[in-house]
């Protein structure tokens, strides 16, 4: 049955008098339930405001047994729930119990026992409780982590167990009328807003020595570190670097390891991953990660230390992204090039001696990633000399080479093939710094001779399974691939050496091979990928041959064939994203460095219509290809047999190429903003060329090693190019021209007179600057009207409206017969040290010292006085 006392408090209750539970000015009522009314749900009332009173009472006979039977009661009274409404009250009670353990440690009991029920659901009486009331959930659920400051490892415990019970919501016990469970996530929500996490991190600095409680916080972090929220309160609280130096502490148990090492995962995925990794780039966290990796390589042997150890490396590999991580300095970069290479180079180092990886996905999966992480380490150039002497190249370039069928591997055959594909990617990026090595190991001898491999019919299933094996299932074009990207790279170092030996090994007639053997059998099923290969040919061909005359002979007829042979392809195929634009820019270079300059070449690409295949490919209009293709225009003109065909040619609708050229020289000036009226006709004639981005940015100041704007208009805009292609033809006979063609043509041709005017500009206001000058100081009149307009520019630019009390402190100076402003540095030209024998003439260090020209050694034993009157010497 209902009391008067219930009653009155729920039609209260009902009548919405009750604002939020933090108003010191009303007193909260809850209900105990009672065994005479538990079956019908009813509380029975508790005034809390009373019991964090009494809590704060000091100094009264039996006050304590008093102050824990109230406690008690708030603990049974709330056993199926804390509604939101009274939570910011029945943590104040918490607090109160809190700050009495350390004097009364009978409270470490009452404190235990509300903690334990904010594991229980929250419980709303309205829909809006939770907004609401979400301020005071925050505040009091942030109180947990303070309360770990307790030393009590029960009561810190249970605090972790209560914040883990977050992420695993249960249903109330009982259902009390009128209430119903908050959501699930609403104590998620209000621990990030409270910033619990920042707490829970704080608190692992006490508890150095107490491993129980350690694994309990680090699982709560593991939990809060699914939010990115936490993540990144966490990062701030500086997570990274405590956890990480920890990871040594002793655990029998092995949790510590498995949950720091999933914190720090979460942390680089959900947080600011450059902050995290700049905690983590310490020497202290680099031995700590160090020693981890290093004992679970070597004593690591079931499946969760396999994956813990691979979960490390990567780790690790993210922090060696940073170059100022000490990575050498600890050691850690010498081990992790031993572990990379132990398999192939044999090594007497202790930590590998007679360890051996199986054929596992672990240990497959560590192989890859030691390959991986040698390609993070070698970008810091301090690595290159730790890289020879654990002789990477000769350990990587065991794999290039095709499978031996009658020896034993270690690896399944799909393995072998992708440890293959991954060592010779890597190779690309290591190879290029230990060109010494390289060419010990005899690299470009092998690299050709596995390309013989790849080309050759040697029946070969590959299993192409992997990133570096996509399009290579059941053919070689893997293998092909990524060794012409060796190559390549090798190539664009220029070094000679390399160079030299490749041409000397028959590289150029090769790679020709490789290329009409392709075009030979097309395979449109993987197109993407013989595009790939036949552009990385001929940039090879573009770096051995440029600037070598004898290697563009070699190049010969055979090499113009495969360049006419792309040339030809169907524009359409340019928008099909295959990487057909690519193969065009990689022929377009190799015309210009295989084939001009070469005069047997350039005629015999003359006489296959190669021009008209040029020109062809410029009336496309594609922009990114137009200022290579006039360039290679310009070049060609220097041929006196190019002009006919150049006047041969005959696009669309009969076009012409003078009327392309005129067309693209329009279209460039209409993209840059240069003035031009409907017929063509220059608008404004003082600035003929003038662009409108020249008179947007006005004068850019530039370092002294950059190329001026004005440079940069003539290499980067197409005019100067279709200028000089005109200027071959004479800009004479040019057939197929309209009206406005020849309006254009007539500023074409007036070109350069146009670009020198500048220069004309500036010569007159030198030479007006320097009339005025000399009229100032030949003439009063003019020196006076000088001065006059000096001063008034003077005044004119004062401040007139002056402060009070201000002090003026005149700049002129009275009696100055002089217009040009004095400054505080007076250059005074030096005696020449011919004359003065410089400085250091006069000591007697410059005596002992040979003469030296310019230097300033030598005495003067006279100076010569010019037009000094003559006089008698005495003989």
């Amino acid at each position: 049955m209902w009391t008067k006392e219930a009653a009155a408090t729920a039609e209260a209750r009902e009548s919405g008098i009750r604002n939020k539970s933090s108003s010191s000015s009303q007193i909260p009522v809850v209900g105990v339930v009672t065994e005479d009314n538990e079956a019908q749900g009813v509380f029975k009332p508790m005034d809390l405001n009373r019991v964090i009173k009494l809590l704060e009472e000091t100094d009264k006979d039996g006050l304590e047994e008093k102050q824990l039977k109230f406690v008690k009661k708030l603990v049974q009274c709330f056993q199926n729930g804390l509604p939101l409404r009274d939570l910011a009250q029945i943590f104040k009670i918490l607090n109160l119990c809190a700050g009495k353990i350390k004097n009364q440690p009978r409270f470490v009991e009452s404190a235990y026992d509300i903690i334990k029920l904010c594991g229980l659901p929250f419980l709303k009486k309205k829909v809006s409780d939770e907004i609401t009331y979400a301020e005071d959930t925050a505040n009091s659920i942030a109180l947990l982590g303070d309360l770990m400051k307790i030393p009590s490892s029960e009561l810190r415990i249970q605090i972790c167990k209560c914040i883990v019970d977050f992420y695993h919501a249960e249903p109330p016990k009982k259902h009390i009328p009128g209430y119903q469970q908050a959501s699930s996530s609403y104590k998620i929500q209000m621990a990030e807003v409270g910033g619990l996490a920042k707490t829970m991190v704080q608190s692992i600095t006490l508890l150095e020595h107490q491993l129980v409680e350690k694994l309990w916080v680090l699982k709560v972090l593991q939990h809060l570190s699914t939010s990115e929220v936490n993540c990144t309160i966490m990062m701030k609280a500086q997570a990274a670097s405590g956890i990480c130096t920890h990871l040594n502490d002793p655990d029998p148990s092995g949790q510590l390891l498995f949950r720091s090492s999933e914190i720090l995962w979460n942390l680089l995925e959900k947080s600011s991953k450059e902050e995290v990794i700049q905690q983590l780039s310490n020497l202290e966290c680099l031995l700590a990660l160090k020693e981890v990796f290093t004992n679970l390589f070597m004593r690591g042997f079931s499946h969760y230390d396999r994956q813990l150890r691979n979960d490390i490396l990567v780790i690790t590999t993210i922090i060696a992204q940073n170059p100022e991580a000490p990575m050498i300095e600890c050691g850690f970069t010498k081990d992790l090039i031993l572990f990379a290479t132990f398999n192939e180079v044999k090594s007497q180092n202790l930590l590998v001696k007679g360890l051996k990886l199986s054929n596992s996905y672990e240990d497959f999966e560590l192989k890859k990633l030691l390959f991986n992480v040698i390609v993070i380490l070698c970008k810091d150039l301090p690595t290159v000399q730790l890289l020879i002497d654990g002789k990477v190249i000769l350990a990587l370039f065991t794999y290039v080479k095709k499978p031996e069928k009658q020896k034993i591997m270690d690896w399944s055959a799909a393995q072998h093939e992708e440890l293959q594909l991954h060592a010779i990617a890597t190779l690309s990026s290591v190879a290029p710094l230990l060109i010494e090595e390289y060419m010990s190991c005899q690299g470009n001898a092998r690299v050709l001779a596995f390309l013989e491999w790849c080309e050759s019919e040697d029946p070969f299933f590959s299993h192409g399974n992997s990133f570096h094996g996509t399009g290579g299932r059941g053919n070689k074009f893997a293998q092909m691939r990524y060794s012409l990207r060796l190559l390549r790279a090798m190539v664009y170092l220029e070094d000679e050496t390399v160079n030299t030996d490749l041409c000397e090994k028959g590289t150029i007639q090769q790679m020709i091979g490789i290329f009409k053997n392709i075009i030979s059998k097309p395979n449109e099923k993987e197109e993407a990928i013989v595009l790939e290969i036949q552009s990385d040919i001929l940039l090879i061909l573009s770096g051995l041959c440029e600037n070598h005359i004898q290697r563009k002979e070699i190049f010969g007829t055979e090499g113009v064939d495969i360049v006419l042979h792309v040339m030809k392809t169907d524009p359409r195929k340019l928008q099909s994203g295959l990487g057909y634009n690519l193969l065009l820019f990689s022929t377009l270079d190799s015309i210009w460095c295989c084939i001009l300059g070469c005069y047997p070449s350039e005629d015999y690409f003359l006489e296959k219509e190669g021009i008209f295949l040029l020109l062809d490919v410029l009336a496309l209009n594609q922009k990114k290809f137009c200022n290579l293709i006039l360039g290679i225009m310009v070049e060609f003109c220097d041929n006196p047999k190019t002009a006919a065909h150049v006047n041969a040619w005959q696009g669309k609708k009969d076009q012409t190429a003078a009327s392309l050229l005129i067309k693209l020289w329009r279209k460039e000036e209409k993209e840059l903003g240069v003035k031009r009226d409907k017929n063509g006709k220059i608008i404004d004639t003082k600035k003929p060329l003038f662009t409108s981005f020249q008179e947007e940015h006005k004068i850019i100041p530039l370092p002294a090693n950059c190329p001026s704007i004005a440079i940069m208009d003539v290499s980067e805009n197409i005019r100067a190019k279709i200028y000089a292609i005109l200027g071959k033809l004479d800009f004479e006979n040019l057939p197929g021209l309209s009206a406005e063609d020849f309006v254009t043509l007539c500023i074409i041709h007036r070109y350069l007179d146009f670009k020198i005017q500048a220069t004309h500009k500036q010569r007159e206001l030198a030479n007006k600057s320097w009339e005025n000058f000399l009229a100032r100081t030949s003439n009063a009149k003019t020196l006076k009207k000088a001065k006059r307009l000096q001063e008034k520019a003077i005044e004119a630019s004062r401040y007139h409206k002056r402060p009070q009390n201000a002090v003026f402190h005149g700049t002129d100076i009275k009696g100055l017969n002089t217009t040009v402003p004095s400054g505080g540095v007076v250059t005074v030209e030096s005696t020449p040290a011919r004359l003065v024998g410089g400085p250091l003439a006069d000591t007697d260090i410059a005596l002992k010292k040979l003469p030296i020209r310019g230097g300033a050694l030598r005495r003067v034993k006279a100076v010569e006085i010019v037009d000094a009157p003559k006089k008698s010497i005495p003989t």
